[in-house]
């Protein structure tokens, strides 16, 4: 384990903790929104393989990340033009979508500002965040911890958790985008994910409240297929939507009463590597990242482009505070918010 100063943001320091496993796997972790900048695995037949998009120069984050590794909150996703109603009494949030509807926070979210540092060891790092009442015009202190460790042969694990001391909502979710080889895109990546159902969206990515069955559409990933899809146009599909999780096959996590449920496969054809999502999050957002466009260098000089990585992001369903249908996000004074995810590389 090593820790160091990796620069400086708007004059704060901001520190860095690696981790290491006996089998080789590496992690790198900055107080920056909490952010993964790097993980290295071992590949199956020897040698090793970054997984992880990223960018050497801290100074880029800020402006040129787009939530690159980093823990989305205080609500990640949308909110339909950036309202909710709690407990009778209505609140309206920053409109960084467009300006009509508010995104991972609200612009300056938890993947946009430093964290703290509160404890590492050789394979793991804890860091918190205070968010104030009113931030961002989210109700209630939100007292924020997320730890990274590394387990077993070659296995990432984020444990997020939260309290407040007035009712608020909260979704958190990690946005690392992933590849599991050096192509230039992921698209060729096979991918399953297990859910029969997904929630439409309007043509701001804003569900219409709707449940529909994935069976004879293009977002039916519940056998591998590869991600890159022809739409009804012939143009490439392109994939930012949300899944309900069958959760129909679980196990016991870290986490007392919760248990974690397989979400989703990725598999390089190339470096015959594949990663294993398991989350105790009732949903996945799935996004190609054909957005990507980056003007500054990743990691080694290569350049980010559309669909260079995918976001796989445990989390609640979009705009589900206005989705009473749908699993809820309310936190209560008393109550602790708990997420747990692994994610588990090898053959």
């Amino acid at each position: 384990m090593t820790s160091s100063v990796l620069g400086t943001i708007a004059g704060q320091p901001i520190r860095e903790v690696t981790l290491r496993s006996p089998s080789g796997a590496e992690a790198r972790i900055m107080e920056w929104g909490a952010v993964l900048r790097d993980l290295i695995v071992p590949r199956p037949g020897g040698g090793r393989q970054r997984v992880v998009l990223g960018l050497p120069q801290l100074a880029d984050y800020p402006g040129h990340s787009p939530h690159m590794g980093a823990i989305a909150g205080r609500y990640a996703n949308r909110i339909g033009h950036g309202r909710f109603t709690l407990d009778g009494r209505d609140y309206q949030l920053p409109l960084n979508q467009d300006g009509r509807h508010s995104l991972h926070g609200g612009g300056q979210g938890f993947g946009k500002r430093p964290w703290t540092l509160v404890h590492h060891d050789e394979t793991s790092a804890t860091l918190a965040l205070v968010s104030p009442d009113g931030d961002a015009g989210y109700p209630g202190t939100l007292r924020c911890w997320c730890r990274y460790s590394l387990t077993g042969a070659a296995t990432l694990r984020l444990e997020l958790s939260a309290t407040t001391d007035a009712p608020t909502i909260v979704n958190l979710a990690h946005h690392s985008y992933f590849r599991l080889d050096d192509a230039p895109d992921a698209l060729d990546h096979i991918l399953e994910v297990r859910a029969n159902l997904m929630t439409p969206v309007d043509a701001d990515s804003i569900p219409d409240g709707a449940l529909l069955h994935v069976a004879g559409t293009p977002f039916d990933f519940r056998r591998a297929r590869p991600i890159r899809q022809a739409g009804p146009d012939g143009a490439r599909f392109r994939y930012d939507h949300n899944y309900m999780l069958r959760r129909d096959r679980r196990e016991p996590s870290v986490a007392n009463g919760l248990e974690l449920a397989h979400a989703a496969t990725l598999r390089s054809t190339v470096t015959g590597l594949a990663m294993q999502l398991w989350t105790t999050e009732p949903a996945l957002q799935v996004y190609d990242g054909y957005k990507l466009a980056l003007t500054v260098p990743g990691h080694d000089g290569v350049a980010y482009g559309p669909s260079a990585g995918i976001a796989l992001e445990p989390q609640h369903a979009p705009d589900s505070p206005n989705l009473p249908h749908l699993p809820g996000t309310v936190l209560r004074p008393g109550e602790l918010y708990r997420q747990v995810s692994e994610y588990r590389f090898g053959e």
